[in-house]
């Protein structure tokens, strides 16, 4: 039977004393592997003549009486009583949330130093425990506030936010309190996975996420919802879906028959970069971001999707980019868009070396543009990709880039050129060679090497090539006399024809002589001329 206003009021004080208010538990379930984590204590009055009250009809009451810090500290009490029991029967307890209030974290230090006394007088494990205040209590993010949830921590609590995305003061509560674990309240959904609401979820997920906060979605009631959550990354459940609150004795039964995992995964960054400071506009490493540092980006990379997301770029990555492209072209734009099937594969491996490595790894990749003024435009990126922070399948990467068209460009006619060079000598059957005076080195064509065996460096030259066979011993010493002259500096040109190879096949050899500037002689140009065909070559010898 519901009771009314005069009536609550009235019978407060000896359900107290009676203990008619007793603690339910919801459960908390890891949805990606169905553990159980945690749970949530609510009051419940079941007064002995008119049986289960509402907590709409009697929190409102203690709220009006001011006795709220009352109730919330005989709640506690039951939560280290319950807590206390399940340790003596040698079992390993899940930590429990209980409610603070705003008339709790207004009052001053004595409810938290009654708070203390009672769990000290259970003796239980402060890990066991975990505070959880409502977004609403916290909507100022007062000096008082933060200096209460300062406390908490001091004396090893973990605190929650409840009630997460209900207010006006999200951002600001995120902010200025260091919360442990936010509580997000689904009621965006209105009946609807996906849509606005959505999109507004998986932003805050992701934005706690980033900043080491785990995320329990609380008043989760369809698998479509649950499975929603779990692919934006948040995978702490808690709701009809999987359990109404319990009475104590049920709860522990569940605990009985479930896996169970207390431990919160959240992400982590890399120790080289101080990502507070870096997400800060006015801190020096925003500054160096911004002003100093070439063409950089922050990309966010989801490993499972293989999808990607620039989320912040400086002004000299559009330098870099050109086109007169503008950031939100940039940052609203898919960064796949821009590669073909080839080049976005070596873009992708390589951010998966860097996720291996967690060092930095660079790749060259050529990529398509458009923009209004400038058209149609490719593009060859050189990126340098450091790995920064990680969030389950996400990881964040540190991107400088350096535009090399140009030099791309340049170096393709340079092959094209040299490969029509090669193209020619291999028609004209000529063996080219470059000869550095000072170290005696030789640089050996494609055909020498192929041919020949020669390494892409001959040390000790012409010795070495002598000792090899390829200058038989009739013509040696005039080789040697040869290279004698050229080091000498006695000819800039020579000529001869030299049975080269065991085979001694004949060539016309010709050298040619660079000086530097004063005159002295650098290096010199060999080339060997085949005379004959190797059929005649047989045929003489």
């Amino acid at each position: 039977m519901r009771m009314n206003k005069e009536e609550i009021i009235s019978a407060i004080p000896l359900a107290l004393d009676e203990r008619q208010f007793v603690i339910y538990i919801q459960p908390q379930f890891n949805h990606s592997n169905k553990e159980l984590i945690g749970g949530e204590a609510l009051v419940r009055w079941i007064h002995p003549a008119n049986g289960m009250q509402s907590p709409a009809d009697f929190i409102p009451v203690f709220e009006e009486t001011h006795q709220i810090p009352k109730l919330d500290l005989y709640v506690f009490e039951q939560v280290c009583l319950y807590q206390r029991q399940r340790l003596d029967a040698g079992e390993n307890p899940v930590p429990l949330s209980f409610n603070i209030s705003r008339e709790d974290l207004v009052a001053d230090d004595d409810y938290i130093d009654a708070m203390e006394q009672i769990r000290k007088k259970y003796d239980l494990p402060v890990n066991l425990l975990r505070a959880e205040i409502t977004e609403s209590s916290a909507v100022d993010g007062s000096e008082h506030i933060i200096s209460v949830v300062n406390r908490f921590h001091k004396l090893g609590y973990l605190v929650e936010m409840d009630d997460f995305g209900s207010g006006y003061s999200s951002l600001n509560i995120l902010k200025d309190l260091e919360v442990d674990i936010i509580k997000l309240d689904l009621k965006f959904f209105s009946g609807e996975v996906g849509g606005r609401g959505g999109i507004i979820i998986s932003s805050v997920v992701n934005m706690a996420k980033w900043l080491n906060t785990p995320v329990i979605a609380e008043g989760v009631e369809t698998a479509e919802q649950a499975d929603y959550m779990l692919s934006i990354g948040c995978s702490y459940i808690q709701g009809f879906l999987y359990s109404r609150p319990l009475p104590t004795s049920e709860f522990t039964e569940l605990c009985h028959k479930c896996a169970v995992n207390t431990s919160f995964v959240s992400n982590r960054f890399i120790d080289k970069l101080d990502t507070g400071r870096f997400w800060n506009p006015e801190s020096l490493e925003t500054l160096i971001f911004s002003n100093y540092v070439g063409g950089a980006s922050i990309l966010l990379y989801d490993k499972q999707n293989r999808t990607g997301e620039v989320l912040r770029i400086n002004g000299k990555y559009m330098s870099e980019i050109g086109m007169n492209l503008t950031e939100k072209e940039i940052l609203s734009s898919d960064p796949w868009a821009h590669f073909n099937a080839i080049n976005r594969q070596i873009y992708l491996d390589t951010l998966e070396k860097a996720i291996q490595s967690q060092k930095e790894e660079e790749c060259e990749t050529w990529r398509d543009y458009q923009s209004k003024c400038c058209g149609d435009d490719k593009i060859c990126i050189r990126s340098s990709i450091q790995l920064i922070g990680i969030m389950e399948n996400k990881y964040l990467f540190y991107i400088m880039i350096r535009n090399i068209t140009k030099e791309k460009k340049i170096y393709n006619e340079i092959m094209t050129s040299e490969n029509r060079y090669r193209a020619a000598i291999e028609h004209a059957n000529v063996y080219a060679w470059e000869y550095t005076i000072k170290t005696h080195e030789m640089r050996p064509c494609f055909r020498c090497m192929r041919d020949l065996n020669l390494p892409p460096l001959v040390k000790n030259y012409p010795e070495s090539a002598i000792e090899m066979g390829i200058f038989p011993q009739e013509c040696a010493d005039l080789y040697r006399d040869w290279h004698r002259r050229i080091d000498a500096g006695e000819a800039d040109e020579l000529a001869g024809v030299f049975p080269l190879t065991s085979g001694r096949i004949p060539f016309m050899v010709k050298y040619t002589v660079e000086r530097d500037a004063s005159g002295a002689p650098v290096k010199a140009y060999g080339s060997a001329k085949l005379i004959i065909d190797n059929e005649s070559a047989q045929e003489a010898s």
